[in-house]
């Protein structure tokens, strides 16, 4: 397929896309460029040796280096050259001593970034999907006041389409997970108390 092709099949999948959806991928876009743009110098040179060190390349470079290093040592006498690390090789100790804690420090910090983005994603989820479970709710309530209101439809009580027309207490789910996760054990729903 030509990039001409391809590029026309792209702009014609665009387009079939609804405007809702189209805006909610350009919100995506805007945020994650938001974030990006707020990336200091430090933290891009340490993702970036992060990334770079994190490809099998960078373990098979490790392994040359070490057995080379070993190798030179150890048959350096032999060959009347001067050797630089006597056996048991401390100074390829300290080398990789000091290399696993500056790795180990530039994983840590790619790793809290990251989890800063996670967690802000985490909060818009659950912001997101609070506006669903609300929106959900009036709904459910519209339909069954559509359903009372009807003269062809046979008005019943739905108990359990009563309780989905409420919007769900955070307060009392928050206390749910915190009992559960302090006692390993979950509540048991008590019809009198519902969470909704």
């Amino acid at each position: 397929m030509s990039s001409i092709q391809t590029t026309a099949r792209k702009e014609d999948t665009a387009a079939e896309l609804s405007e809702h959806v189209a805006q909610n991928i350009e919100t995506i876009a805007a945020l994650h460029a938001e974030a990006e743009h707020k990336v200091g110098r430090h933290q891009r040179a340490i993702e970036s040796v992060t990334a770079v060190l994190a490809r099998p390349q960078a373990i098979y470079a490790a392994v040359i280096v070490v057995t080379l290093w070993l190798v030179y040592n150890l048959a350096a006498p032999r060959l009347g050259l001067v050797r630089i690390d006597e056996p048991p090789f401390f100074w390829l100790q300290g080398a990789t001593s000091l290399s696993a804690l500056f790795m180990t420090s530039m994983v840590l910090a790619t790793q809290k970034r990251q989890a800063r983005r996670v967690a802000q994603r985490d909060h818009l989820d659950l912001q997101v999907n609070l506006i669903a479970e609300q929106k959900i709710a009036k709904l459910i309530a519209l339909i069954e006041e559509l359903r009372r209101d009807l003269p062809s439809v046979r008005d019943r009580r739905d108990s359990v389409a009563e309780a989905m027309t409420e919007a769900v207490d955070t307060n009392a789910m928050v206390s749910v997970i915190e009992h559960t996760l302090e006692t390993g054990h979950p509540l048991t729903p008590n019809p009198k108390n519902p969470i909704r």
